[in-house]
């Protein structure tokens, strides 16, 4: 849940994809169907035994020895899930597919979202999950977590108030490693003082109520806090080793930090995380080896949560993430019914119809992903941009309301969504509670005799021999769209329908696709004209405002703005009154316990993002899908694509039935 380009939010960054269009004319009305007739259904499993209450290759370790019994290595009050269907037998690999270890939130989803506190499968309420309980007290200010009595890290060594520490204290508080303390830990700018309790109880305390706090730790914004094995990276710490340098040095790297980083020190999100099979964790399985082209982890034995019955979960034995750039690459391999739970972004609407036909023959059927996004395409343009004509004409806002009008949604929804979606701004989605329709709604319709009035009235009226518009220079009013590759595949076709609908009012909008690095450096640098991104904070917007107002320097369409307001005004540029506002407005939501209050203050931070209108939106999305083994059980027939799905529906308790 994050701002646009720079920081998606840790749910999926590859949504969509494409394959071949021309499989729609033959595949019929069902394509379309989540339970068709002819689903094959998986054969039952056979019965559980109830007094297996570890893996069998656990107890086996047990009996040689090698491995200390079942109760102590589980917590003395084990996290107990619900299974979603019935409990399970152990054993089996579950076989899924990345586009990469380093950029793809599906890993994090799978693998290792085990936050503090946790949301729901349909991530509508925070419960206990390290944790097992919490304290809110004076008003929002203090919150006290009181962690598993015996819970264990992957190698079995204790997880405890001292790895909390380290990681608040030594790791996020270190400017070395985290220039500016993540927001969450830090409402008003100023973190909170951190302490230890006692073995098993931690207590922030912040300047002021923080309201947004459980829902910020439950959508793993700070992932990087709890994940963070203080016995293991002290080793690489310059803080607890005095020749942590040196140590670096002689590892190829130029300092410490590198060098901690590499281990694993940056929490789930970076790549090294995934590298290392030496770093302890927390997770459902651990790391076994990574190869490049495959990521295997093996079942953890100290895992903390067990089933109704005192098993101890997970029941698979593995999981393989194998890793696919193509989507007509991943359609093959999933038609041949080996995988479950992709990457959202090689499972497209134009795959659909060619998966749908294959059902029976591979023995897999659908789930429904609910979308929590408020866009499939978003236009966003630099308006703080560093030519001074260009950005002049960028902040116009009847320049960007006459390339709105321009815009035929409609026929984006029927040539390139197949169908699929609603015109819309950038609007909260309906059911987020904070849904504004004359936000979601203004500009929309395809009008290109209001298109060309309000060009007209951006002072863009006359017209070169191309009948392209002029700026006030003589420079033809044109723009660079900047389109990334392996994030979404459809956003290059969208770009080309709009450069052709601005085209005809005057407007040169060239598209150009390239490598996703190459551009999010380039909005770092604020060398762009304008980029494409799809629109998070649609279910939970307080938790992705960035869509709404500029709050960071991540923010592409004003990231001086953003920078002015994330370094309370050390660097960047000091925004004009709207989104300085905005600025206000949110800073007192950080601070309200009450959510009702919450709420009414945010209403008025979207009626100004009205009057602004930062971005050009086409679509609402509608609900996507998944492909699911049929032998595969205990999976959720629905799940929400925000922060980190599948993590809500615990994959730990994923079991194969009896084929």
């Amino acid at each position: 849940m994050g701002s646009p380009i720079l920081r998606p939010s840790r749910r999926d960054l590859l949504r969509l994809g494409v394959t071949s269009v021309a499989a729609l004319t033959v595949a019929g009305c069902d394509a379309f169907s989540l339970n068709p007739s002819e689903e094959a259904g998986g054969k039952s499993p056979k019965p559980v035994d109830v007094g297996l209450k570890e893996a069998p290759a656990l107890a086996e370790q047990v009996k040689a020895g090698t491995l200390p019994a079942r109760a102590q290595r589980l917590p003395k009050n084990p996290l107990v899930v619900q299974p979603t269907e019935e409990m399970g037998v152990y054993g089996g690999t579950w076989n899924t597919i990345l586009t990469s270890v380093d950029a793809d939130p599906h890993l994090t989803g799978s693998l290792s979202y085990e936050p503090l506190v946790r949301w729901d499968v349909n991530q509508t309420k925070v419960s206990a999950n390290i944790v097992e309980s919490w304290e809110v007290t004076q008003e929002g200010r203090v919150y006290t977590f009181v962690l598993r009595e015996g819970m264990k890290w992957s190698d079995g060594k204790p997880y405890t108030a001292d790895d909390l520490v380290f990681s608040y204290e030594d790791v996020l508080s270190n400017k070395d490693l985290y220039p500016l303390m993540p927001q969450e830990f830090a409402p008003d700018g100023r973190p909170a003082k951190f302490e230890k309790v006692d073995a098993r109880t931690v207590r922030f305390t912040f300047p002021v109520p923080h309201g947004l706090f459980l829902e910020q730790l439950a959508s793993t914004g700070a992932a990087t806090f709890h994940c963070l094995p203080r016995h293991y990276l002290e080793q690489f710490h310059h803080k607890y080793n005095a020749n942590a340098d040196k140590q670096a040095k002689d590892a190829g790297f130029t300092d410490w930090t590198k060098l901690f980083l590499a281990k694993g020190g940056g929490g789930p999100d970076e790549l090294s995380a995934w590298q290392n099979p030496d770093l302890p964790c927390i997770y459902p399985w651990k790391v076994r080896s990574f190869s490049g082209t495959r990521l295997q982890v093996e079942r953890n034995p100290y895992y903390w949560k067990t089933d109704p019955e005192g098993r101890q979960l997970p029941y698979l034995d593995r999981v393989v993430f194998d890793i696919v750039t193509d989507p007509q690459v991943s359609t093959l391999k999933l038609n041949q019914g080996d995988y479950s739970l992709v990457t959202p972004g090689l499972v497209t609407l134009q795959s659909k119809p060619v998966l749908a036909r294959g059902r029976s023959q591979g023995h897999y059927h659908f789930i429904d992903i609910g979308s929590s996004r408020m866009n499939d395409a978003t236009f966003i343009f630099n308006l703080n941009h560093k030519n001074p004509a260009m950005r002049q004409m960028l902040q116009n806002k009847d320049f960007r309301i006459g390339l709105s009008y321009a815009l035929n949604r409609q026929e984006i929804i029927k040539v390139v969504l197949l169908g699929q979606g609603e015109p819309w701004q950038t609007s909260p989605r309906r059911e987020s509670g904070l849904f504004l329709e004359e936000l979601a709604k203004q500009y929309t319709e395809h009008d290109v005799a209001k298109a060309n009035q309000h060009l007209d009235a951006a002072g863009f009226r006359e017209r070169d021999g191309d009948g392209f518009r002029l700026r006030a220079d003589g420079q033809r009013v044109a723009f660079t769209l900047e389109v990334r590759t392996n994030f979404n595949p459809l956003w290059a076709d969208i770009g080309q329908l709009a450069s052709g609908y601005w085209k005809t009012v005057g407007v040169d909008g060239r598209v150009k696709v390239e490598d996703a690095t190459l551009l999010t450096n380039r909005v770092q640098a604020n060398e762009h004209d304008a980029v494409m991104d799809d629109g998070d904070g649609g279910a939970l917007p307080m938790l992705g405002p960035g869509w709404y107002f500029p709050n960071s320097g991540d923010t592409a369409y004003a990231v001086k703005w953003g920078e002015w307001y994330e370094t309370k005004g050390k660097s960047g540029e000091e925004p004009p009154a709207g989104p300085r506002r905005q600025m206000e407005l949110f800073d007192q939501i950080r601070i309200t316990p009450d959510r009702q209050k919450r709420e009414d203050l945010f209403m008025e931070i979207l009626r100004i993002s009205q009057q602004e209108f930062y971005l050009i939106g086409t679509v609402l999305p509608v609900a996507r899908y998944n492909v699911v083994q049929d032998n595969l059980r205990n999976v959720a027939k629905s799940m929400v694509d925000d922060c980190c799905e599948p993590g809500p529906s615990y994959p730990e308790q994923y079991f194969w039935s009896a084929k």
